[in-house]
């Protein structure tokens, strides 16, 4: 529950600071009159991601048991993707989300069309709810409790909207920077164990050799190998004893950290070189980008005395321009 908690209130929080955005930029150029078309750009993409989670969740009741699992870890390997490339883009792009929405109103505004600001709407929050859709599907293929993990989710959905809507009134502050950091190395541990239980799946469909299937290397008795010579196709641990796959233990470790009482070799290996590879860049990019507010400070310190005041009244301005409405920004 705790694992998509996080996962509901970081993807709410970014589309509902997207939606500020918006809302804040039309109220500011007097265009309340066109709210209504950026509702039903948003409740549209709502809709769309709802209807995405219908059809994964009951048009799999159709397929075999081999369709089901080949579905679910092609799936789980597009999660991976999408939350991979979303961790680091809200980094790079959070500097100008700002701006980027506001000319995409402007160009909806000066097309004079109803559908354009739809458009601006529907776009703009898409992206979170197929992904966050994806996200929570995938986690509850993998530790089954689908109540459990759906009630988290709507939880941090709904913490998300009222955090939202407290920022674009003024009335709390939140680090987004630090918000977004940890939550995003929170998500780099969490795509890792989808990564596993996508290869789980797909060594059970027989797409990948594994354990799970006739194409894994055999002895001569006929029992899957395990050690150097069944690598990367046989299990590399089981604790099925000392940790029932169906307890609450097992629940928790899967949907924090993607172990899992029993895993194969391939699991294994794909998790230590996900966090390795992706945790490694992603700690690098921190590190990098801490250093960046030290040139500002010196430079303000060479200013001369005649120059202090124009350049303190235009920072000043700056400032409440970018507190006029509430931003991602931080999370770069």
């Amino acid at each position: 529950m705790l694992a998509t908690f996080l996962i509901g209130l970081r993807e709410g929080l970014e589309a509902a600071l997207v939606v500020g955005i918006l809302v804040a930029y039309l109220k500011r150029l007097d265009r309340k009159d066109v709210l209504p078309r950026l509702w039903t750009g948003v409740g549209a993409a709502v809709l769309l991601a709802l209807v995405i989670g219908a059809v994964l969740t009951f048009g799999a009741y159709a397929l075999t048991f081999q369709g089901q699992e080949i579905i679910g870890g092609t799936l789980s390997l597009v999660t991976v993707g999408m939350v991979t490339w979303m961790i680091f883009w809200m980094r790079k792009a959070g500097r100008t989300m700002k701006a980027t929405l506001h000319g995409g109103v402007d160009r909806a505004l000066e097309a004079g069309t109803v559908w354009a600001l739809v458009l601006v709407g529907f776009v703009s929050v898409a992206r979170e709810g197929v992904e966050t859709t994806l996200l929570l599907w995938s986690m509850v293929q993998s530790f089954g409790d689908a109540p459990t993990a759906i009630l988290g989710a709507a939880l941090g959905l709904v913490v998300a909207v009222l955090a939202g809507w407290l920022l674009a009134r003024g009335a709390v502050r939140l680090d987004l920077s630090r918000f977004f950091t940890w939550t995003g190395g929170f998500l780099v541990v969490i795509a890792a164990g989808v990564l596993a239980y996508a290869l789980s799946d797909l060594q059970e469909a027989g797409v990948v050799p594994g354990p799970f299937t006739s194409a894994a290397p055999l002895d001569a008795s006929g029992a899957v190998l395990v050690g150097w010579a069944g690598l990367p196709f046989g299990w590399a641990f089981d604790v099925t004893a000392a940790i029932r796959p169906d307890s609450a233990l097992a629940v928790l470790l899967q949907a924090t950290v993607g172990f899992m009482p029993r895993m194969s070799w391939l699991q294994v290996i794909a998790w230590v070189l996900y966090i390795a590879i992706v945790g490694t860049v992603f700690v690098r990019g921190l590190r990098r980008a801490a250093p960046r507010t030290a040139p500002a400070s010196t430079a303000s310190a060479s200013v001369p005395a005649s120059s202090a005041t124009p350049v303190t009244t235009e920072s000043a301005a700056a400032r409440a321009a970018s507190t006029a409405s509430p931003s991602p920004e931080g999370a770069s």
